[in-house]
């Protein structure tokens, strides 16, 4: 059975392989605040964690999702609606009006993904990632 829980330190290493598993261009840095808790930090877990997301707080009322990852051999089976379902419930809506978080601008699947959770395109992203343009996707709360 799935279950959302908040990250803690001994995720560490298992949230490590998942992010070296499932991201083009991961951020090894951002995990090791969020295992402490300095950071938002949800897993998921069904017997072992087999994806994660991370939240931080932005810029006045805005809130960004650095990453949201699901180990490859658990994709297309709702760990990623579910992580992203319980981060929007988190956020606090009299602290924060508006997430936001980007991706690869030739990634059509996490594209669908984040459109299909009413996320929409606010800016191209020149060179943002090594391999190209990012793309800013926002969604109100």
């Amino acid at each position: 059975m799935v279950r959302i829980r908040p990250g803690r330190p001994g995720d560490l290493d298992a949230l490590r392989r998942i992010q070296a598993r499932a991201l083009v261009e991961p951020w090894p840095e951002l995990l090791e605040p969020a295992t402490r808790g300095t950071v938002g930090l949800f897993v998921a877990e069904n017997e072992k964690p087999v994806g994660y997301a991370v939240v931080l707080a932005g810029s006045e009322d805005v809130a960004y999702v650095p990453e949201l990852a699901v180990h490859p051999d658990h994709q297309n089976e709702g760990y990623g609606s579910q992580l992203l379902s319980v981060l929007l419930d988190h956020l606090d809506r009299e602290a924060y009006s508006e997430v936001r978080l980007t991706v690869q601008a030739g990634d059509e699947r996490a594209r669908r993904f984040y459109d299909r959770h009413g996320f929409e395109e606010v800016q191209r992203l020149a060179d943002h990632f090594e391999s190209g343009d990012g793309l800013l996707l926002s969604r109100e709360l």
